[in-house]
Formats: C-alpha cells, sequence, structure tokens
C-alpha cells in the first residue's frame, strides 16, 4: 500500500509548472537512435547545457521542475553513490500503467543519473568525486542513453560516446582504502539494456514507493508526483505495494529482499521478453514460480559460466549453485550481472547467499 503522505505544499520541492526539456544544440554531438540506422538525435555536448541544475553543476541541485527521486533497491554499481533526476516536457506528465510496469514517459523526458564515489563511505560529509552522469532520452522511436564524464576539476561534464575508465579510490564502510577502474560505458552498451522498446529499469511504481530524498517525513514520492500534476493515472487511495529494501530487515522477508534485488539487478535482461529470454529464467520480483527462479533448473547454453555446475540453484547449498558463481565472479564471459560493475557485490551475494541456504 501506499505510505501515507503529510498534505504539505509542494513549493518548497517542484515546481508545477515542469520546465521544457528543450537543450541547447550548440556543439552538439549527434547520436544515433538505438534500433534505427536512418534516424538521429542531437544532445549536447555539455552536461550544463541539459539545465538540470542550478548553481555549481557539482552540487547536484535541480532547478524547478526537475524531479529528484530515490528508489527502495537501485541496482548495484560498484559501491558508488547515485542521484536520480526526471525532466519532463514542459506541460506534460507521467503515466502510471500498474505498480509492476515502468511509468509511461512523454517524448522528451530526460532521465539523469550520476553516479559518485564518496571519500569516505562511511562519512559522506568528506565530500565525493563525481564520475559519470548518465542521460536517457525518451524519443518516438524510443531510448537514447548518453553518458557524461566528470573532469577533474569537478566543475564540468562532457559527453563521452566512446566511454572511459575512471581509476578512483575510497575509505569503504570497513575503514579500509579500496580501488576500482570505474567503468564508464560507451553508447552502444547503453542500448544493450535501453534499446528501442526497453523502458528504463529502476522507476516503477514498487520501487519508487517511498519517502523522496532529503527529510521530507512521512512524504511519499508517488503521492507528491501526483498532487502536482506530473503523474496521471495513480487514484487516490489506490494501493501500490512497495519493492522491500533489500538490505533492510524490516521492510520484507529474506525471500522478498532477493527478489527485488534479482529484479533490479537482473530481470532486465532474465525476463521472457529481454536479452538473455533464451535461458529461461525469469527474476522479475512478481515471479514466484521456484524453477523459474532458476531453483533446480539445469542452465541453457551457459558454457564456461556455468563453473561445472549442474543447476542455476540448488537448495541448501550456494556453492554449488550457478548463480552465486556468476554473482561472485568478475571475470568477462563469466559474471553476471554483465555490465557495468568490475566489483561483488559482497553483501547483495551474502543476501543471496543465506536464501539458497533456507531453501529445503
Amino acid at each position: 500500500m501506499i505510505r501515507q503522505a503529510t498534505r504539505i505544499s509542494l513549493a518548497a520541492w517542484v515546481c508545477l509548472a515542469v520546465v521544457c526539456s528543450g537543450c541547447g544544440k550548440t556543439e552538439a554531438t549527434k547520436v544515433q537512435k538505438a534500433g534505427s540506422s536512418q534516424q538521429w538525435d542531437e544532445l549536447p555536448n555539455s552536461l550544463a547545457d541539459l539545465q538540470l541544475f542550478q548553481g555549481p553543476i557539482a552540487e547536484q541541485e535541480p532547478v524547478a521542475g526537475v524531479l529528484h527521486y530515490e528508489l527502495n533497491t537501485p541496482l548495484f554499481s560498484d559501491y558508488t553513490a547515485k542521484y536520480r533526476f526526471i525532466k519532463l516536457p514542459a506541460g506534460s506528465s507521467m503515466q502510471f500503467i500498474n505498480e509492476d510496469a515502468s511509468l509511461e514517459f512523454p517524448v522528451g523526458t530526460l532521465i539523469a543519473k550520476t553516479f559518485a564515489y564518496p571519500h569516505d563511505q562511511r562519512d559522506p560529509a568528506k565530500g565525493q568525486k563525481l564520475l559519470e552522469t548518465r542521460i536517457l532520452k525518451r524519443e518516438a522511436a524510443g531510448w537514447i542513453g548518453v553518458s557524461y564524464l566528470w573532469n577533474d576539476e569537478q566543475t564540468a561534464a562532457t559527453q563521452k560516446l566512446t566511454g572511459s575508465i575512471v581509476q578512483s579510490k575510497w575509505t569503504h564502510f570497513d575503514g579500509n582504502e579500496r580501488t576500482n577502474a570505474y567503468i564508464v560505458p560507451n553508447a552502444n552498451q547503453c542500448k544493450g539494456c535501453h534499446g528501442p522498446t526497453n523502458q528504463p529499469i529502476g522507476p516503477k511504481p514498487r520501487n519508487l514507493n517511498r519517502p523522496p530524498p532529503g527529510t521530507m517525513a512521512g512524504a511519499n514520492q508517488l503521492e507528491l508526483w501526483r498532487d502536482a500534476g506530473v503523474l496521471q493515472g495513480l487514484k487516490n487511495g489506490q494501493q501500490v505495494h512497495a519493492v522491500p529494501v533489500w538490505n533492510q530487515e524490516t521492510t520484507g522477508s529474506l525471500e522478498q529482499r532477493v527478489r527485488a534485488w534479482l529484479d533490479i539487478n537482473c530481470a532486465h535482461c532474465h525476463d521472457p521478453t529481454g536479452p538473455a529470454r533464451q535461458s529461461g529464467l525469469d527474476l522479475r520480483y512478481t515471479q514466484l514460480e521456484p524453477a523459474k527462479r532458476g531453483v533446480m533448473k539445469t542452465p541453457v547454453a551457459a558454457g564456461r559460466g556455468s563453473g561445472g555446475k549442474l543447476y542455476d540453484v540448488v537448495p541448501g547449498k550456494p556453492d554449488e549453485s550457478i548463480l552465486i558463481h556468476r554473482l561472485e565472479s568478475t571475470e568477462p564471459g563469466i559474471m553476471m550481472p554483465e555490465l557495468p560493475r568490475r566489483m561483488v557485490d559482497e553483501e547483495g551475494v551474502n543476501l543471496i547467499r543465506s536464501w539458497i541456504s533456507s531453501l529445503k
């Protein structure tokens, strides 16, 4: 059920007149539209020209009308912090279809996600290093994706169609220093998950059913958007179930939290229509059939990715399960998800291990 939101003025959070998503076209770079050899779109070379932020751009303070949002369970991205924004064309709105489908966005929508490493994961007040800002733009033919690479001075981000590697280091949650060769994906890699028929991965009503970023105690993102007129199709009092927060036991059972983790990290490929549909795995949150989630299921064309193991998930035996083998690997051709990670989600894998151990 939608968490009850306190009825407060939205003026401090979202401007009712959503600003136009038209962008400056100076120094624009043409990006081939996913799935098309003839249609093109132009995006500016500089992130600043997308007019998403006010003040120093590195502070990630959205302009009036740009929606800053958060997810219950996010995709693992090598322990980066992430900041998410939606910019709608003037006078338009998102459409609620049902709680399991992604929101439907109007043509011209921009979805932005900035990735950063806090200098000290234990204390965000010590600052951070911005790595990239990924932009998805909704076109009539589908979504196009481009990354903007931040400079060392943290004053600007520039379009990087070819992708990049950013050498990074930080103090981890355990107090130890860690390093990573962070991957900024190229435009073709963006198509792998965000092609012309794919919706954005994160913004499903189940995953958005939570408070917004910041200190608006008691508020709910979906209700705020509905009340602001930027979300249509969601009725007052309509029930929307919330995806659990994968690492908070109070939000759901072990199985529910595992389903939430698998849904956001794997189901954009492993569902009946996704790029990995031939695997026979269906890792959507709504899939309850054990065999569809891999329990005692033999792999299909896994090759060396199986590690010589016989089943995707062996009840009570995580070390005999292909799922664990692939999640713990960082070797190309074996590791899952294939992109864009370089590191193992240790806490996420431990969650999956606990779930497999609990199966009988």
